[in-house]
């Protein structure tokens, strides 16, 4: 291959990494198809490695790409005898301008936002929206997916398949929703990104406590979200994750082991995300938009500028998840505000909230909720309890991991 040939491969590996998730939106909606769009974005990359070199890279590639790869499909499907297929008025849509952003109507133009919705419909079951946005829209392989949720690649083929299966046999549609469906059908969104940044936040599986590739990703998600949709809701998720992973450096130590916050070297927090993580929260409130993420953003925001974690500012704290509980109630929120209120008001009254709860049998399974309760009963004094309660806390974990050897260490410390 020839210098000018190397050049023109060396481009078309970049755009494919940067644009290749838009450019398939962009087809999905003009085709109508999702695996003739996938394939259309496969034939487009290929007709550019040998156009190209000869013509030279085009001033507009994506739509380039866009155009190529649609009307290979349209060659395709005639010469398939598959012509009857198309939807009527497929033509006209197949005839408009590549680089036509949206279809008539629409009020959010990025073919992308479209993609996300789509992958987080209602309809499919979390394992496959998790799944198939990882695939579709952050472009992971499914090998990259099986590797982070620790499944096999075929179980994560078969839930994309039968995700795209159930898209296209309910028919439903490639848009944005509107209006009323449209806050119910953003929370499955919001909540498929925290659950991918959670799930590498705090892995639930595997012997490794981070998996920045699913942090980079969910934060990646909360980006394009923020900028294609910018509402209170969606600013405070993405200033939530970022307020969480301001500490990644600080979360671990050496070896690889679990440190707590009020343990943590704050000097290795990231202040550039915990500004932005700020900027995002003062902008949320100040649009009046209020909802779970906010709170939970407030609150991430109290714990990531104090100088010390005795410098916290528990009370109010202990006040958003008051406001929490009434707005976005579980188990796990009547946790956190119990231990929010023992670091407010002392260590007796939260254990008296954490033991109520663990009583009412909701938690009783739960790892932190028994490590919360040992933390407090370190705290007075009641170390053979302590003990007992660390202990109930590691026999709700699995066989191994960072969240293990921290519980072991903690036991052994108290003997």
């Amino acid at each position: 291959m020839s210098a000018d040939g190397n050049h023109v491969a060396r481009e078309v590996e970049r755009i494919h990494r940067e644009d290749s998730r838009r450019i398939l939106a962009t087809l999905v909606r003009l085709l109508g198809d999702w695996d003739l769009a996938e394939e259309a974005l496969q034939e487009a990359f290929a007709e550019a490695l040998s156009c190209w070199p000869r013509d030279g890279i085009p001033t507009h590639p994506r739509s380039w790409l866009v155009s190529a790869g649609r009307f290979r499909m349209i060659d395709k499907i005639r010469r398939d005898g598959r012509f009857e297929r198309l939807p009527e008025g497929f033509e006209d849509l197949l005839a408009a301008p590549a680089d036509d952003p949206a279809p008539e109507g629409a009020d959010l133009p990025d073919d992308r936002l479209r993609m996300v919705f789509t992958c987080c419909h209602p309809a499919l079951s979390p394992e496959a929206r998790i799944a198939l946005t990882l695939r579709e829209v952050c472009g992971l392989a499914t090998e990259e997916i099986a590797a982070a949720f620790l499944v096999s690649p075929a179980t994560v083929a078969q839930r994309i398949v039968r995700a795209k299966a159930k898209i296209r046999d309910a028919r439903i549609p490639f848009q944005v929703p509107e209006g009323a469906d449209l806050r119910e059908r953003l929370d499955a969104v919001l909540l498929v990104v925290y659950l991918v940044f959670n799930e590498g936040y705090h892995a639930s599986r595997g012997a490794e406590l981070l998996r920045t590739d699913l942090v980079a990703e969910a934060l990646r998600l909360g980006e394009l979200l923020v900028e294609l949709l910018p509402r209170g809701e969606v600013k405070s998720l993405l200033a939530l994750m970022l307020f969480h992973d301001s500490r990644r450096r600080a979360r671990v130590d050496d070896a690889g082991d679990l440190v707590l916050l009020d343990e943590q070297d704050r000097a290795l927090w990231d202040p550039e995300s915990v500004q932005r993580g700020q900027e995002l929260v003062d902008s949320a409130f100040a649009s009046g938009e209020v909802g779970p993420y906010s709170l939970q953003a407030a609150i991430a925001c109290l714990h990531a500028t104090a100088p010390s974690s005795e410098a916290t500012d528990w009370p109010q704290i202990a006040g958003l998840y008051q406001v929490l509980r009434r707005t976005s109630p579980s188990p796990v929120v009547d946790l956190n505000a119990a231990v929010a209120e023992g670091m407010a008001w002392g260590p007796s009254r939260g254990l008296a909230r954490i033991e109520s709860l663990l009583g009412e049998g909701a938690l009783a399974d739960y790892a932190l909720a028994h490590s919360a309760r040992a933390s407090f009963l370190e705290r007075l004094g009641r170390i053979e309890e302590a003990r007992a309660a660390w202990t109930a806390a590691l026999d709700s974990v699995g066989e191994a991991g960072a969240q293990r050897r921290f519980l072991e260490r903690r036991i052994a410390r108290l003997g």
